[in-house]
């Protein structure tokens, strides 16, 4: 992470932060998978799920993953792409760089 984006956590965490919340905290960016309490500053969200228990495996990524955010442009491109999620027509694009 660059630097110049390096923020300190919250004094005091949110009670809840949305599932696929993006957030950063010091020099390192994140993703909630699920709805939680955090400290970190939020940045933005993903339409994903990026947990799921019954999935084998029940995570879309791993620690150590590389992750591409690509602009959403809209509330309305935010929404398709949700449902796209929800669909299954959506298909997360994954490359593990270990």
């Amino acid at each position: 992470l660059d630097e110049r984006l390096a923020t300190p956590r919250l004094e005091s965490p949110r009670v809840e932060i949305p599932a696929g919340s993006v957030g950063i905290a010091e020099g390192q960016t994140g993703i909630y998978p699920i709805a939680s309490p955090g400290g970190w500053r939020l940045i933005g969200r993903a339409p994903l799920n990026l947990f799921d228990p019954y999935a084998d495996p029940p995570t879309v990524l791993d620690a150590g993953d590389y992750v591409r955010f690509v602009p959403i442009e809209s509330e309305s491109e935010y929404l398709e792409t949700r449902r796209q999620v929800e669909s299954g027509e959506f298909q997360v694009v994954t490359e593990t760089k270990r």
